[in-house]
């Protein structure tokens, strides 16, 4: 498993859990197709749990912004206590002294209580206005990115998952291997017994099982490692047990590819996230243009008010009642050019949301020109593999027959061993490879 792209995945689940401890109690098993795993993920991965809690938090932002277009009530209730009655100067001429003078007098009485009850509703205010036509879009901008987090995640447990699925094929083949030659290495004791064979002949036969050994040891922790790296990818709690229940075969692998050269910018989640942030950009200059315009407000408030020299609001006295309603009308005059440059830099921003637009339709045009060429080459190259190893089984099931008549030479039989291993792991990596050609395939043209 040395090629680059199955080396790729091992290595993200390799540092994953290079400080991850392993001593865990049993857990729950999870058996579980390559779908289940996805909707496991969605259920339980942090990413995208958090992707989904914006969701949230937009339709309460939502929420905020509704609140504005509607009417606002406010009750309020409050004494005082004069401790020192307020001082007022009244013309002294009034009391028939010199002109410019003045006496001081205090009026009203120590306590006072007001009980009152505020309403306010906005009539007409464009930014507010446009936020209420922007609220779905919105909504829609921040679904999209979890639909993009999810994707994210889900291409990776794509690779993963299968990779492991094929990992048991080449479990299957050391396992083959290591049998083939316990098998020669007992018809050769025999004909070493019978000094038709060389005690070379066994060293050779145990360095190669010797080797295949430490190959599947190998093998199999690298299995652990992404099962383990799976489980993290799912939100899965590390000591629950996994089984992976899919499988996949060449023909599987294969049947997805199409030479057809058509496909759609919109397939794709990132463009569709682009396009409602483009549209949110032209909400936002709609906003600032509005600014210009007055704000329109409706006011009114009902209160009662006692003054009392005792501190009794509830016994005999009168409450004297207030009431009023308004019209208010805020024009905007002159704001040191804040508005115009709000609508300045919007238009700046939605520019730049078209270049990200362009440049991704370019990078996705990339992308699938890469992807078609890497999957057809890998189903190219796993078929030539697959054939290969075939040929190289032939071969050896040839040269064993030699062998055990005494026509061929331990030499002979060796080289053939060694070619099949070569053959088998070439195959293994040619599927390795074609996985993950297939899954980014998919992915670029927006069908994973």
């Amino acid at each position: 498993m040395s090629k680059r792209g199955s080396t790729t995945i091992w290595l993200f689940c390799l540092a994953l859990f290079s400080s991850t401890g392993f001593a865990q109690a049993p857990g729950a098993i999870h058996e579980l197709s390559i779908q289940q795993a996805v909707e496991y993920a969605h259920k339980n991965n942090v990413q995208v749990k958090n992707a989904l809690l914006d969701i949230s938090i937009q339709q309460q932002s939502n929420r905020d912004i509704t609140s504005a277009a509607l009417p606002s009530v406010t009750g309020s209730i409050g004494a005082t206590d004069y401790l020192k009655i307020p001082t007022s100067l009244l013309p002294g001429e009034v009391f028939g002294q010199p002109r410019g003078t003045y006496i001081p007098v205090q009026f009203g009485t120590k306590y006072n209580s007001t009980a009152s009850i505020q309403l306010q509703q906005l009539l007409f205010d464009g930014q507010v206005f446009i936020g209420l036509q922007a609220r779905a879009t919105s909504l829609e901008w921040r679904k999209k990115s979890a639909e993009v987090t999810e994707e994210a995640i889900k291409t990776n447990i794509y690779k993963i998952y299968y990779q492991l699925v094929v990992s048991k094929t080449q479990i299957a083949l050391l396992d083959a291997n290591i049998n083939r030659l316990n098998k020669l290495d007992h018809d050769t004791r025999e004909l070493y017994k019978n000094g038709f064979a060389e005690k070379l002949d066994l060293d050779k036969i145990a360095v190669q099982v010797a080797n295949l050994q430490t190959e599947k040891t190998k093998a199999l922790n690298n299995i652990d490692i992404g099962y383990l790296g799976l489980k993290t990818l799912m939100g899965m709690p590390i000591k629950d047990s996994l089984v992976l229940t899919d499988k996949i075969t060449d023909d599987q692998i294969k049947e997805d590819f199409t030479n057809d050269s058509s496909y759609q910018y919109s397939d794709r989640k990132e463009f569709q996230y682009l396009q409602l942030a483009k549209k949110l950009n032209e909400f936002n200059i709609k906003r600032y243009k509005l600014s210009y315009f007055p704000t329109l407000s409706l006011t009114g408030a009902y209160s009662k008010n006692a003054q009392r020299n005792e501190f009794d609001f509830f016994g005999k006295g009168d409450w004297f009642t207030t009431s009023y309603v308004g019209l208010n009308i805020s024009i905007p005059i002159f704001d040191g050019f804040a508005k115009d440059s709000r609508i300045k830099k919007s238009r700046m921003e939605l520019t730049q949301t078209n270049n990200q637009i362009d440049n991704l339709q370019l990078s996705i045009d990339n992308e699938v020109a890469q992807a078609r060429i890497n999957f057809r080459s890998a189903i190219s190259t796993m078929s030539y593999q697959k054939k290969n190893m075939d040929l190289a089984e032939d071969v050896y099931n040839q040269t064993k027959k030699k062998y055990e008549i005494g026509s061929g030479s331990n030499t002979e039989i060796t080289s053939a061993q060694t070619d099949l291993v070569t053959a088998q792991t070439n195959y293994i990596n040619a599927l390795y490879t074609a996985i993950i050609a297939k899954v980014d395939y998919l992915k670029a043209i927006g069908k994973l």
